[in-house]
């Protein structure tokens, strides 16, 4: 389970950071000192877990735990604070634990746990709400460029990507921006396309190998095309499992 720490003080990052490193099958993949920088690091590392503080500069823990429940796929929060008085407000944001600092190893074990059981319910949820609608028929999708509404195939297309409130279509004759999200598009075509990422859909059909990059990230090489979507650490083994059965 990959875990980001997000604490202005980065005392208390090191502290739960040395915590994080005794416990087997968690690893920390970023640290971030505010809203901001934390919202970036949950795009680039697709963390399964976020420690997050409450009393920071700027945006405060609630409001990014607000935004993180928003996303796709969010990752599971753990506030660590040194205030009792925000705990309804903080389980009122998805939370699954609330630990006052200074932080204890076996409180934190305890907590990410319960964190790790309740991911596997929602990642069997998302299994269920992945499967095509019934009556779900549609061969192309939609895309307006300058020249007016365009169809595109969904046999030539590669892969989903997105970008904040934008979601580009990558295919066999380019790229369009799309006026679908990523989860309307998993919940429709589930069964052709697979999640790699949090900010993309993969072409089942026109995968043909996983391969490492440079910086030791795993990659989908697919067909066609020079484009090489980066795989999220939490997505790597469900898709070996996946190409078993291709």
């Amino acid at each position: 389970m990959d875990i980001l720490i997000v604490d202005d003080e980065a005392l208390a990052r090191q502290r739960l950071l040395r915590m994080v490193e005794k416990i087997e099958g968690f690893s920390v993949v970023a640290e971030a000192d505010n809203a901001e920088e934390a919202l970036v690091a949950i795009t680039q590392h697709d963390p399964d877990i976020v420690l997050l503080d409450i009393r920071m500069p700027g945006r405060d823990g609630l409001s990014l735990a607000q935004d993180i429940a928003k996303l796709e796929d969010p990752p599971a929060v753990i506030f660590c604070t040194a205030f009792d008085q925000y705990a309804l407000d903080a389980f009122g944001t998805n939370a699954v634990g609330y630990l006052l600092k200074p932080v204890k190893a076996e409180q934190l074990l305890l907590v990410l746990e319960k964190a790790q059981k309740l991911n596997k319910i929602q990642r069997v949820a998302a299994q269920k709400e992945s499967k095509p609608k019934a009556g779900a028929q549609r061969t192309h999708i939609t895309a307006k460029t300058r020249r007016g509404v365009e169809l595109i195939p969904l046999d030539d297309v590669r892969y989903f990507l997105a970008d904040h409130k934008y979601v580009t279509v990558y295919h066999r004759a380019g790229e369009h921006l799309l006026d679908e999200t990523l989860k309307e598009l998993e919940e429709e075509f589930g069964a052709r396309f697979v999640r790699v990422h949090r900010n993309s859909l993969v072409s089942v059909k026109h995968i043909e190998a996983l391969e490492r990059n440079a910086q030791g990230q795993y990659q989908v090489r697919l067909a066609d095309t020079e484009l090489r979507p980066v795989i999220s650490r939490r997505h790597v083994s469900d898709l070996k499992e996946l190409l078993k059965m291709i």
